[in-house]
């Protein structure tokens, strides 16, 4: 009988191995006949990949970046939505034994080119509606979406042999959210994969017979890891929505292609369960990541979508590793606000007022270290090295782990990860803002919306066009998605004696579970 333990060694020995190729393991290795992924347009229209497929055209296109003198280790910006082209111009990068770096569409140029120069990344593969973004990035030459990726794609011949890295090979630099300083590199390694695996398998309980479904945009940790990596391992089709989110349209995709296995950020779930129209559903598996399910969504759900939704944790560093697992084999009776216990292959505590993973009862933990980033790795780790330190607070109760609070501040709207240091380095550029802190508060919808708090010039007034100016600001300078709900115009911020902004204090300004004022779409 086959344990979780022997389960554990063998997803190590698969994804870990010297000679591991990751374009064999994510699809040259499964049935060509077999459906990759679902590519679904917002009328609803569909177009269904091939493992077959995918192998021919990535490999075409592995050819016409080799001859563009793309090879092993350069990294490779990818600035692009959920459509074909992602997944063929990935799989094309990991032929040759290239480093993904992937790029958030919602991202303003400036975010954008502090990854790219931050990663040393000479190419970025778009598409039109991004390709402004990148016109002012200086050094890089730039694939577009249409004729000239059709043409890399079309005139080359396939690469008859992938590049095999093996399991220490990096696949991904990941930016982590940035807090007190620029976002860090995090760099995945093709072993990854066996966590992945691990935690579709035991906490998504993705079956051979799902039809899987996870709306997390593959700009971030959770959608790249688990709507297109953890599927591809395992040989899954995976159904990629290339179209804004809403209650309807989600519901409308789930009733016509039969979606029976979910995952979202609680922002959905909220946003489907404030909708009366939504009905019709029935799932087999329901779960959450990005930040803590509210009771509400769990009595919703039940009577909605015929489950529970479970909650799981995880980031950026490692994916998920606490579960409200689903598999028969690891799923326990639901605790309300429990984000479940540890997955298969890790070893969790409270450690220093931390949550904590043991490093030696961990063999599917695989981060070691950001990039060129010697002091935020230490602070990663205990002092003799045999804990990681997530930088989230918490408690255990009965074998089960509960989330406090995010020690480092990070803000999390709709399961993205949003640093204040980004948006307030964009606020203190305007000419009337002397000094800025930014906060999540509590919102209804999104879990977390961003609020500011502004100390201006001497002799400059808030106003509402002022407010409307400087979250313009943001939305042009940073991303579109994390400019600031609310301004609040302050004479002063609260701070300690060395000069750190006390951003606890700020919070207390509002009651928990209130919701933010709403100054925009």
């Amino acid at each position: 009988m086959t344990t979780l333990t022997d389960d554990v060694a063998r997803l190590l020995s698969t994804y870990g191995s010297a000679d591991a190729d990751l374009a064999a393991l994510l699809c040259d290795d499964h049935d060509p006949a077999a459906i990759a992924f679902t590519f679904i347009e917002g009328d609803l229209t569909a177009r269904d990949l091939t493992y077959g497929e995918l192998h021919e055209l990535s490999a075409r296109f592995a050819t016409g970046l080799a001859e563009m003198g793309v090879g092993r280790g350069d990294r490779v910006g990818v600035l692009m939505s959920k459509r074909l082209e992602l997944v063929v111009a990935l799989l094309g990068l990991w032929r040759l034994g290239a480093v993904h770096v992937p790029l958030f569409t919602a991202f303003a140029t400036p975010a954008i080119a502090m990854r790219v120069e931050a990663a040393q990344a000479r190419v970025v593969i778009t598409e039109t509606d991004q390709r402004e973004k990148l016109d002012s990035i200086e050094g890089i030459t730039v694939i577009e979406t249409g004729e000239g990726f059709d043409a890399l794609v079309r005139e080359h011949e396939p690469m008859a042999v992938s590049v095999a890295v093996g399991g220490d090979g990096v696949m991904i630099q990941l930016f982590t959210s940035g807090t007190t300083g620029k976002p860090k590199g995090v760099p995945v390694p093709v072993s990854a994969l066996a966590s992945f695996v691990a935690y579709m398998t035991y906490g998504l309980d993705v079956s051979e017979d799902d039809v899987f479904w996870n709306a997390a945009d593959p700009g971030w940790a959770y959608g790249l890891y688990y709507a297109i990596l953890g599927p591809m391992a395992m040989g899954r089709r995976s159904l990629m929505l290339h179209a804004g989110f809403t209650p309807a349209l989600t519901v409308a995709v789930m009733q016509k292609f039969q979606v029976t296995n979910f995952a979202a950020a609680p922002t959905v779930y909220r946003s489907l369960s404030k909708d009366p129209s939504v009905g019709g559903i029935t799932l087999r598996r329901a779960s959450s990541a990005g930040e803590p399910l509210t009771p509400d969504v769990l009595v919703w759900s039940e009577s909605a979508l015929g489950v529970p939704v479970r909650d799981h944790y995880g980031q950026t560093e490692h994916g998920m590793v606490i579960v409200n697992a689903w598999h028969d084999a690891v799923r326990e009776p639901l605790i309300p606000g429990s984000m479940g216990k540890p997955l298969p292959g890790f070893t969790a505590g409270v450690v220093e007022d931390q949550i904590g993973f043991e490093v030696a009862g961990s063999p599917l933990m695989w981060f070691t270290g950001y990039v060129d980033a010697p002091e935020k790795t230490a602070e990663r780790f205990t002092e003799d090295g045999s804990w990681y330190l997530t930088g989230d607070a918490g408690r255990i109760e009965n074998g089960s782990f509960f989330f406090s609070a995010r020690n480092d501040d990070v803000i999390i709207m709709a399961g993205y990860r949003i640093g204040p240091f980004d948006v307030e380095s964009v606020l203190v550029e305007h000419p009337s803002v002397m000094d800025v802190a930014v906060v999540g508060q509590p919102d209804d919808i999104r879990g977390e919306v961003i609020e500011a708090y502004v100390v201006l010039a001497e002799g400059v007034s808030g106003t509402p066009e002022l407010e409307s100016e400087l979250q313009q600001l943001v939305k042009s300078n940073f991303a579109a998605h994390a400019y600031p709900r609310t301004v609040h115009f302050v004479d002063a911020l609260p701070k300690t004696p060395s000069g750190k902004v006390q951003r606890f204090l700020l919070r207390r300004n509002r009651q928990p579970g209130s919701s933010a004022r709403n100054s925009g779409q």
